[in-house]
Order: structure tokens, then C-alpha cells, then sequence
């Protein structure tokens, strides 16, 4: 087989060809040579991580990836536009109604990203003769530094990746190469004086432009925090049961993006806005069945019957009481507990 004139090119059709919306390449270095690794252990120090515990667990790993494999010479960044064709903020006023971030309101991204970087890790290999690892966020890198120094975008002052062409809305994967590319240009921050990101939250989660303190972001409440939702947050979470938009969706460079024509990372209209009534009588195999092949799974049924307890707390609906109280006597002790409140906010509706 013929040598390759230009491998980089050559990798970056091959990535469009997969269905890749943003492709672009970093030195293994990169994250230090941002500074970024010094500003993710400040992170981890400060315990704004929360109940994240593998975060500090894989701190030198996700700090530099030669560290996770020594032998990576080259990592190429890709993403997947899935720009949502539903507007989250607007959603918020249907607060009989439970709101689902819009990456969780379609096929679950690990699946779709992983099978595409598969496709092109063999194509590496077969064509390249590279040696190749593939990793979607559940591995230990830091994605968004990585993202930046490959020219994909820049992490904003709410700490995500923001891009030109595609606003708020890419999802990221990584190839590690063993063969040496040129690494691209790192994009730099253009965020300039804007700040809609940081007043809109909801949480106050942010002490400080490009900081995140997600023990008090909702997101990180939603999706990662198993146990009691604190009390001070719950009125602020809404009928936000899985994830938040609101500092993606403010984001002025959102003009720029389009909706996903993905048609493997199409949303699914109907998870846009479900009453909360319905989704509180969903038992285990309801809620496995309804949200079998989207990330939501990955909370179980307990903790997000949690979350559509408190939206049913800040619904203002006295239509949704009996449903709340049935919920006091849920096997599950968060259920019962995040039950109680909402009857008592209820009742005094």
C-alpha cells in the first residue's frame, strides 16, 4: 500500500467521513503547556470536585496524558455537533414539566462518539500503521484543555469548551496516537467582557470567572451527587431533573451554531418536557425502558425520582400533591425524604 503524502489531512477527511463535525490535533504536552494542569489540581485542592471522587484518584493521569499511555506521541481531538432543536430556557416556565439537559434527550453520546473513534482508530492503523487508544470522558483525560490546544475552541468562563462554528454544543473524543503530527494552533479565549454565563446560574456555582465549584452547580447535583439534595439549592434546581443548559444556552456564540442533523444524535422530542405526574409513578423497569439507550440511565431510578420530587416541590401545582405524597413511602430513603419537602412546599402552595 502507498505511503500517505499528507497523514494529517488524510486522518481529518477520514474523521468528517465518520460523521465528525470538528477535528483537530495536539502535542501530548499541551495541557501543561496551558497551564492547565496547575488550575486542575487548585480545583481538586479546593475539594470543588465534590463527591467526585475519581477525579483526585486519576489526578496525575488526566494532568498529562503520557502519563496514561507513555508511548502517546499525538492526540487528536474530535467532536460532534448536537446542537438541540428545543430551547431550555424557555422550557423552564412549564414547571409542571420536567426538564432534560439536551445532551441526555438522545442516543447516549459515549456510545455514538466511541464507535465513530473505533472506526477511525482502525483506519489509523490499517492506513497509518499508527498504534492507537480511543477515549470518550468516562477515561482520565481532560478533553476541554486538549480540545482548546487542537483549535476546536476555548474553555469559556463557565469552564466548557465554546467554539466558533458550533456555540456550546460538541460533544468530545479523543485518539491518542503513537505517531508523531503536527500539532495544530490553540485557539484563544474570546469571551471577552461577557459574563451571561456566570449570572444566569442558577446555584451561584461559579466564585469567579473560569472557576466551577460543582458542589453547587446543578448539573453536578442531578447527575452526580447521590444522596439528599442540600436544601439551600432545591428551589433554585426548578423542574430541572437531569443536568443544566442555562449557562450553555446563554452563551452569544450559540448564534454562530446549528441544530444537529445527526441522525444517530437526533433528540427525542418527547423527553424535551415530561410531566412531572408521569414521571413520578415510573418504578425500576419504567425507567430502564424509557431511558434504556440515553445517558439518564446512568443515575438509576432512584435518584431521578429524587430530582422529579424537587421540581414537583417548585412546580406550584397543588394538582401534583397526592402524586408527591404516594412518593413519602418509596422504598428508597432520598425519594422519601426530597417526597416529604415537596408535600410540605405543596401544601402551602
Amino acid at each position: 500500500m502507498a505511503a500517505i503524502a499528507d497523514p494529517r489531512a488524510a486522518l481529518e477527511r477520514e474523521a468528517r467521513r465518520l460523521g465528525f463535525d470538528a477535528v483537530g490535533f495536539a502535542a501530548p504536552g499541551a495541557v501543561e503547556t496551558l497551564g492547565r494542569d496547575h488550575l486542575f489540581r487548585a480545583w481538586l485542592d479546593q475539594d470543588r470536585h465534590g463527591a467526585m471522587g475519581w477525579m483526585a484518584d486519576t489526578a496525575d493521569r488526566r494532568a498529562d496524558p503520557r502519563v496514561l499511555w507513555p508511548g502517546v506521541r499525538t492526540i487528536v481531538m474530535l467532536g460532534a455537533n448536537y446542537g438541540p432543536t428545543s430551547d431550555s430556557l424557555a422550557l423552564l416556565d412549564e414547571k409542571d414539566r420536567g426538564l432534560i439537559a439536551a445532551y441526555a434527550r438522545m442516543r447516549d453520546y459515549h456510545d455514538v462518539m466511541k464507535g465513530r473513534l473505533k472506526m477511525l482508530a482502525q483506519w489509523a492503523v490499517s492506513r497509518l500503521g499508527a498504534e492507537v487508544k480511543v477515549f470518550v470522558d468516562t477515561a482520565p483525560v481532560l478533553e476541554k484543555p486538549l480540545a482548546q490546544a487542537a483549535g476546536l475552541g476555548w474553555q469559556g468562563k463557565h469552564t466548557n469548551l465554546v467554539s466558533r462554528e458550533h456555540g456550546s454544543w460538541l460533544f468530545l473524543g479523543a485518539l491518542f496516537m503513537g505517531t508523531e503530527l503536527p500539532a495544530g494552533e490553540a485557539e484563544v479565549d474570546h469571551c471577552g467582557s461577557c459574563r451571561r454565563c456566570l449570572d444566569i446560574c442558577p446555584t451561584k456555582a461559579f466564585p469567579a470567572p473560569y472557576q466551577l465549584d460543582a458542589r453547587r452547580c446543578i448539573a453536578y447535583l442531578t447527575i452526580e451527587y447521590d444522596g439528599e439534595i442540600p436544601e439551600e439549592f432545591r428551589a433554585a434546581i426548578g423542574n430541572r431533573i437531569y443536568g443544566c443548559d442555562d449557562c450553555l444556552s446563554v452563551c452569544p456564540w450559540n448564534k454562530w451554531a446549528s441544530a444537529s442533523h445527526d441522525l444517530k444524535l437526533s433528540e427525542r422530542a418527547e423527553l424535551a418536557a415530561m410531566p412531572l405526574a408521569d414521571l413520578a409513578r415510573l418504578d425500576d423497569a419504567a425507567f430502564r425502558a424509557l431511558f434504556a439507550t440515553t445517558p439518564v440511565k446512568r443515575i438509576g431510578r432512584d435518584r431521578f425520582i429524587r430530582n422529579v420530587c424537587i421540581a414537583m416541590g417548585n412546580s406550584g401545582d397543588p394538582a401534583l400533591l397526592r402524586v408527591a405524597r404516594r412518593l413519602t413511602t418509596d422504598a428508597s430513603p432520598q425519594v422519601r425524604a426530597m417526597a416529604e419537602w415537596a408535600v410540605e412546599r405543596l401544601i402551602n402552595v
